[in-house]
């Protein structure tokens, strides 16, 4: 699929160690025939790492899965282990640091362009913005209709960081969201389209998943504008039901010892 969509037009692919596709989104990049440097390709370093030489030695992996010289951008996935994530109060500033200091010198040395994170909060972001010479030039957050993080929306890009937003329809829960349908049926757009513009009007970039080409193609086509009071009404939907995905850690659950 990542050849169709930057056949369609998309030029920013991101994709992690933990989804296991590095290889495949490297062989789409390189079949695409779209010039390398036209194409910003981003991963993440699995959130387990917590160590200086385990994540260096990810990234070589990364780009050599890959078959690439270069990542756009990398990023910790995440600031605590999957199993701990709604668990513990750990935050792991120390492995962080240790990570983000890989992350600095594969930076340093061109194997990257640009180091970022992935759902921090602020005193994630803290720990690295006091501790380390590099501020995170982006964060990856969970932010769609009903579930909206202002305040680290504002700190972060008060910060100068990039927010990204990932699973903009809620892992598929927006799409039976009754007043996101109401106003989908507004604009005359899709649900889906009614997420995506939603976030981009938070001044996000975002990372919408999809897997057939009328659907990556759709998703690009958000030209419409919601209004100020119909933003302010998205806003305030209450938190949505992810359903069979809850059990995820991203969207509050946790994972037990046999996950």
């Amino acid at each position: 699929m990542v050849e169709t969509a930057l056949g369609l037009g998309y030029r920013h692919i991101d994709t992690a160690q933990a989804y296991a596709n590095e290889a495949g989104v490297g062989e789409g990049v390189k079949k695409s025939g779209i010039r390398r440097e036209d194409i910003f390709v981003n991963s993440k370093v699995v959130a387990e790492i917590k160590d200086y030489a385990e994540a260096k030695k990810s990234i070589d992996a990364s780009l050599m899965k890959m078959g690439l010289d270069y990542l756009d951008m990398m990023i910790i996935h995440n600031p605590q282990p999957w199993k701990e994530v709604n668990q513990s109060d750990d935050r792991h500033f120390e492995g962080n640091l240790e990570t983000w200091r890989a992350l600095e010198d594969a930076l340093k040395a061109g194997k990257l362009r640009a180091i970022g994170v992935s759902s921090f909060q602020a005193e994630d972001l803290r720990n690295l913005i006091d501790n380390s010479a590099t501020k995170p030039m982006v964060n990856q957050i969970l932010c769609h209709i009903g579930a909206t993080p202002q305040e680290l929306l504002d700190y972060s890009q008060d910060q100068g960081i990039v927010v990204e937003s990932f699973s903009p329809v809620a892992h598929g829960a927006a799409l039976n969201d009754p007043i996101s349908k109401q106003m989908a049926d507004k604009y005359q757009v899709s649900v889906a389209q009614l997420c995506i513009r939603y976030d981009w009007q938070l001044n996000t970039v975002v990372l919408p998943k999809a897997a057939h080409r009328d659907h990556i193609k759709e998703n690009a086509e958000i030209t419409f504008t919601i209004s100020a009071a119909d933003m302010a009404i998205l806003k305030e939907i209450k938190a949505l039901d992810y359903g069979s995905a809850s059990h995820y850690p991203v969207f509050g659950g946790k994972l037990s010892d046999n996950s």
